[in-house]
Formats: C-alpha cells, structure tokens, sequence
C-alpha cells in the first residue's frame, strides 16, 4: 500500500484538487438538486478521492488506466450538479497525463478540450460564441497553470536525476582514487621485492626468499583490497533491490572481509526519496569500509530506525576506534547528508568507532 503515500505526488496539486473538490461540494449542497442528482453527484465524488489517490505520478509506475478513469469521473462530475467547478478536476487529470504519458499527450488532449468547450455550449446549450470564448479563456489560464506545474516538475525530476548522476561519478572517481593509492603501492612494493628478490638468488638465497614471503603477503593484501573496491563501487540498486533490502545486501557483501556484518532494521519501513537511500547507502559502505580496512574490527552492525519524521541509521564497529575513521570520505560525505537537511555524527565508542546519521523524511 505504499502507493497511497506516493512521494511522487506534487504537493501543490494535491492541495489544488481536496480545495477546488471541497468547493464544488458545498456550492452543489447550496442549491436545490434533485435527490436522484445528488446521490450520482456525491458517487462520482467519492470515486474522484478514490482514483486521485491511486493516481501513477510517473511513467513506468503501472496503473496506467487510471488517468482516463480520473478524466472521465472528472466530466461526469459536470453533468451531475459541479457548475462548471469541475474544470480545474480536469486539468489536473491533464497535468497527470503529462507527468505519466508526456506532454505532447497533455496538448493533444487539451487542444481537444478546449475545441470542445467551445462547440458544445454553442450547439447544445445555446450559449454565444462570446460567452464561449469567454470560457475558453478563463480555461486557457488555469490549462497554462496546470501544464505549467507538469513541465516543473518534469524538470525537476531531469535535473534530481542528473544530480544523482554526478554524485555517483563523483563517488566513483573517489573510491577510484583510493583503489590506484592502495593498490598501485602494493604492486609498486612487491615489483621492488621481487626485483630484490632476483638480485639476491645466488648470492643472497635466504634474503631473496624473504622478499618473496613478503610479496606473497603484499599480494593477498592488494587482492583483498581489489575486492572490497569491487564491492564499494556496485550500484545503489542491488539486482532491483532499494531501500533496507539494497543496505541488506551491502552488509551481505562485507561478509568474505573476515568481519561479522550484522543489519537490522527498526521500526515501520516507508519509502524513501532516491537521494536519501543514496545518502543512506554511502553511509553504510563507507561504515563498512573503514571498519574493515582501518579499524582491525571483528563484528560491525547496522541499524536503520525508521522514526516519526526521521530516518536514523547507525554503523558500530567492535575496532580501535580512535583516527580510523577520519580522512576517509567522512567529510564531503557529511556535506550531503546537510544538503538533505540532515546530520552526521562520527566518533569513538567505549569500544570501538560509530557512525551515525539521521535524515528527514
């Protein structure tokens, strides 16, 4: 049932459609209608609440046949006593439309719209073609408002994507960095090993044998690195997995370092925005990663708590504690869990190293 809760839903018309719906009601219970009317009237009301919450907010989402449910409930709701309030109903379902099917979708639907508002009171209503107009126009303007709102949040969408994007890249190419500083001076140290270990072979066996003991070491180090990067640089999105099931499988992937990985959550689960599970995710890895490869931990926990108007998740780690989590990707992670308005606190346990981060949402 989490679409009832849809994230996606513009605030604003939301807020457009519970008014414009409230008003049609009471101006309809002001004026004298038929019982037989009204009845259908407050059906097609109740059936409007119900689709606009069920209403897809982005393409892909399914429901798709919604939309015309919601547009046709919407021109009923004119020939059952809405005198002419259902107009701004409609250009919301419009503005759907084109968040759902596009804005090419919307004009085309609208361009026949407003042909019709001007056809049919003219033919079946006896209406001037002045008053026509007249009608058109004021539906013109809210159509501009509607369509308006649509093309923001389009945009809006483009650009949040973008951003994640970027975030990602920017991620990668840190992680990157540190993958050639770690990698790249193991091999630099088993090439000058082995190079020792050559010159050494006949004059010098025990020490060229040496050398050869600690290149083998250095080389299951720098393997053992390579593969805790693989894992680092996997995608947010965990075989279609997000949210507390995509940390699950992090931590599960943490689970050949030679540590104890355990995570939980707490509390009601809800969706959340894709920058925060970013956020969330990053926060995680770099928990993980800093406990493995710096704080000579044993078990590490994650703990996501989903609270009243917060999300909180907490890294712990049973390791030295003190200096190992710092200079590692903390600081610039700290500035983008404050662009989302949050919060993040790292610091030293009785025993041990804990990171904690806290987000609206």
């Amino acid at each position: 049932m989490a679409w009832l809760r849809d994230s996606d839903r513009p605030v604003l018309l939301s807020v457009v459609f519970w008014l414009t719906l409230g008003v049609t009601v009471a101006i309809n219970l002001m004026l004298p209608y038929p019982v037989r009317d009204r009845v259908l009237f407050f059906a097609d009301v109740a059936l409007l609440c119900g689709l606009w919450l069920v209403l897809p907010w982005r393409s892909g989402q399914g429901r798709l046949l919604v939309t015309p449910a919601f547009l046709a409930g919407t021109f009923v709701l004119g020939l059952v006593g809405a005198i002419g309030t259902q107009v701004p109903l409609m250009l919301l379902g419009v503005a759907n439309l084109a968040l759902v099917y596009g804005m090419r979708t919307a004009a085309a639907i609208l361009a026949a719209f407003g042909v019709s508002l001007v056809a049919v009171p003219l033919l079946f209503y006896g209406r001037t073609i002045v008053q026509a107009l007249a009608d058109l126009t004021m539906t013109a303007v809210l159509a501009a408002f509607s369509m308006g709102m649509a093309s923001a949040v389009l945009r809006a969408r483009q650009l949040a994507e973008r951003v994640r994007e970027l975030t990602v890249a920017e991620e990668r190419a840190r992680i990157a960095a540190e993958m050639h500083d770690s990698v790249g001076h193991h091999l630099t140290v088993i090439k000058v090993g082995l190079e020792n270990a050559e010159r050494f072979r006949d004059r010098r066996p025990e020490a060229a044998w040496e050398e050869v003991r600690q290149a083998k070491d250095l080389t299951q180090a720098a393997l053992a690195d390579a593969r805790r990067w693989v894992r680092a640089l996997r995608p947010l999105a965990l075989n279609g997995d997000l949210g507390s099931a995509a940390l699950q499988k992090l931590a599960d992937s943490f689970s050949g370092t030679g540590v104890t990985v355990a995570f939980e959550v707490e509390g009601t689960e809800r969706p959340l925005e894709p920058d925060t599970e970013l956020v969330l995710y990053r926060v995680l890895q770099e928990g993980l990663t800093n406990a493995v490869r710096h704080a000579e931990a044993k078990t590490v926990r994650g703990t996501l708590t989903f609270e009243k108007g917060r999300i909180v998740l907490v890294v712990a780690d049973d390791g030295k504690g003190f200096g190992h989590g710092h200079g590692f990707g903390l600081s610039s992670l700290s500035d983008r869990v404050k662009a989302l308005g949050g919060t993040l606190i790292s610091g030293n346990l009785a025993v041990g190293f804990e990171l904690r981060a806290e987000l609206p949402s």
